[in-house]
């Protein structure tokens, strides 16, 4: 890898590491979790279709409204409230874990709707051990509390888009360029949240920290994150792309402990120890020299 690839592979690290730290702070300080998506969403879709404007890709989007309206719904009009709401009652370390557990996702929807990527052998045994970390985690850690349950299931469905969304973008968006495909997708998501959102739209001004966050989310981790991301892919190859959905939860769990003073209770620690090894085998245990035919341009 280049020194570009290397500053984009520990960039995106970091990008997707934070999302639920931010989140988190806004939604603590009041901020809607509808208003929130809303306000993330139409910032990342004015930059992003700025760019593809700009970078002369936007024609690439006649005619495929349909299609890039059902990935909007379900990678992000629906997940990003999600978890918003779901940080409500968890914290910001227990959602990046839960989120890790999206290959795992894949994996299964993958038997029935991919047969190439079927989970066989060591795959089927990095699905179990995946899935065990999921019940480990909520067993031990959230079963005992219903907000905490309540906010897991939220997350989790969350990552049930996250994980079909990508398999739309595989089959019918593949040709399309990720700032036309995203922006636009985007570009649906907000006008879809936008009713919702003006109703639940703050009575005062947010915070300065909540402010912050919000624009964090929408110029960092949303259109800045797919534009760096976009690069890595060309630069090291989907494979090595990939294998930031590994260090993702790393750093989203170390900023929340260091920033926001979040403790691992033995449940998260021990299953986020097994998605991340669940995730890595049920993936076909990718090493960052490999190739994956899984698309990797996705919104977190």
């Amino acid at each position: 890898m280049s020194s570009k690839g290397w500053a984009a592979f520990v960039a995106m690290a970091l990008i997707w590491g934070v999302p639920y730290l931010f989140i988190k702070i806004a939604i603590d300080d009041g901020v809607s979790p509808v208003f929130l998506s809303f306000v993330r969403i139409a910032m990342g879709a004015a930059l992003l279709l700025a760019l593809a404007w700009r970078a002369g890709v936007l024609a690439q989007v006649r005619g495929r409204w349909r299609w890039i309206a059902v990935f909007a719904v379900i990678e992000i009009t629906l997940p990003f409230p999600l978890i918003a709401a779901g940080e409500q009652y968890v914290s910001s370390s227990l959602t990046a874990i839960l989120i890790a557990s999206v290959p795992l996702i894949v994996a299964v929807l993958a038997i029935r709707f991919d047969q190439a990527e079927r989970a066989t052998g060591l795959r089927l045994v990095g699905l179990l051990i995946g899935f065990a970390g999921v019940i480990v985690l909520v067993g031990i850690d959230v079963a005992g509390n219903a907000d905490e349950l309540l906010g897991a299931v939220l997350i989790l469905l969350a990552s049930c888009g996250y994980a079909v969304a990508p398999m739309i973008l595989k089959r019918k968006l593949f040709d399309i360029d990720a700032r036309a495909a995203m922006g636009a997708s985007l570009l649906v998501a907000s006008v879809l949240l936008v009713i919702p959102a003006a109703f639940t739209a703050p009575t005062e001004v947010p915070t300065g920290e909540a402010i912050v966050s919000l624009v964090v989310l929408g110029v960092v981790c949303t259109a800045l994150a797919l534009v760096i991301f976009q690069f890595l892919i060309l630069e090291v190859g989907a494979g090595r792309a990939t294998v930031i959905t590994y260090l993702n939860p790393v750093v989203a769990v170390t900023l929340g402990v260091l920033i926001l003073d979040e403790r691992l209770g033995a449940g998260a620690i021990a299953g986020l120890l097994l998605i991340l090894a669940g995730s890595w085998l049920s993936t076909d245990g990718r090493l960052p020299g490999r190739r994956s035919s899984e698309p990797a341009v996705t919104c977190r």
